[in-house]
């Protein structure tokens, strides 16, 4: 069961990689030094008249060579010819223009939405993996009871602030304080309830503690009703380290799920504006999650090799909306204002998207 998600992922990555990238293969023909020798098509029987058939739109005079194999192999994998160079200036720069004329149907020189995403979550992943930006194999063992025993001294200090608190109001209460110094100090009284309470709840989350705790000498009680989240929670506390390279291969394998996510909140942008449709904001979306994977590329590699890290977050949190802006503006070829406001609202909206997300991932983390 626990495999399950895991080889829908794989499946659905697969499904898409094939069908963004799928080659045209020909049939079997007489050839000659490694080409095909062939007047009509291969696949369908259709006499050429040029470089493809016109029928089915298989290439014609294929290479049965092994050097074949490596051009369709770079080819298929990068897009090597000249789409991924068409492509990706616009897309850094004028994605609103690339975004724009691909709806419009000018698809021919450039790579499609889904092949481009597909290609930089690959790229992006095998980066990270490169650069050793992945998951922590050590967090639980030791370090969960490192962190039991940090919880356990911060409480007790929380502890021990609260008697003087509640001594001070004792001596208060029995002086001639004014009900304003009282009020205060039974307002601090109250925040300190507050932070042990959180800490005790997060002790119960973390490690699991149903009993009498290591240190402070208090109980820890209450319990989730649902059956899921007590296996999550069950799972998060037994193989943390295990739930957190599931979390990041989830989000590797169901990567595409951000694209039907986001579009009802792009819908919700233009919802009175009935010339757009639903593939033109599938598009809008998918060219712009590909830029999103590539910018994290760049600044995870520019933050390998020194880069200040307030410079990588400034680019990291403009880069994004500006490149937003840009491409509401010229995909939906709206005002500045209008591309503005727009730009803010999404900002907001990316919060709810990349939440959804995450739950999903965590809820796919019980299989």
């Amino acid at each position: 069961m626990s495999d399950f998600p895991e080889a829908i992922g794989t499946a659905s990555e697969g499904g898409l990689f094939a069908r963004a990238i799928s080659r045209e293969s020909g049939g079997s023909a007489h050839h000659a030094k490694g080409h095909f020798a062939e007047t009509a098509c291969l696949n369908c029987g259709t006499e050429l008249v040029g470089p493809h058939c016109h029928t089915c739109g298989q290439q014609a005079h294929l290479h049965r060579t092994l050097s074949a194999v490596g051009h369709d192999l770079v080819h298929g994998v990068l897009h090597l010819d000249g789409k991924l160079w068409h492509t990706l200036p616009l897309l850094a720069w004028r994605p609103g223009d690339l975004t724009r004329r691909y709806i419009a149907g000018e698809r021919a020189s450039f790579v499609s939405p889904m092949a481009m995403f597909l290609f930089t979550v690959f790229l992006m992943f095998a980066v990270f993996q490169a650069i050793g930006f992945t998951t922590p194999a050590d967090f639980g063992g030791a370090n969960m009871g490192k962190i039991g025993d940090d919880l356990g001294h911060v409480r007790e200090e929380l502890v021990e602030d609260r008697s003087e608190r509640r001594g001070d109001l004792a001596q208060a209460q029995a002086g001639e304080t004014d009900a304003t110094t009282i009020a205060e100090i039974e307002a601090d009284i109250a925040e300190l309830d507050q932070e042990i309470a959180g800490i005790d709840r997060g002790r119960k989350l973390i490690l699991g503690d149903g009993k009498e705790a290591a240190r402070g000498g208090y109980t820890v009680t209450g319990d989730t009703d649902v059956a899921l989240f007590k296996k999550l929670n069950e799972k998060w506390r037994k193989h943390p380290e295990l739930m957190l390279y599931k979390l990041q291969a989830n989000s590797y394998k169901f990567s595409w799920l951000l694209i039907p996510i986001s579009l009802p909140f792009v819908w919700l942008l233009f919802a009175w504006r009935r010339e757009f449709k639903a593939y033109d904001h599938a598009v809008f979306v998918t060219y712009s999650l590909a830029f999103m994977s590539l910018l994290f590329i760049a600044l995870s590699m520019l933050g390998k090799i020194g880069i200040p890290f307030g410079w990588l977050a400034a680019a990291g949190t403009f880069g994004p909306l500006l490149h937003i802006y840009r491409q509401l503006r010229g995909t939906y070829e709206i005002s500045r204002f209008g591309a503005a406001w727009r730009t803010i609202v999404m900002s907001w909206m990316i919060v709810f998207i990349i939440s959804i997300f995450l739950y999903i991932l965590v809820v796919l983390g019980a299989f």
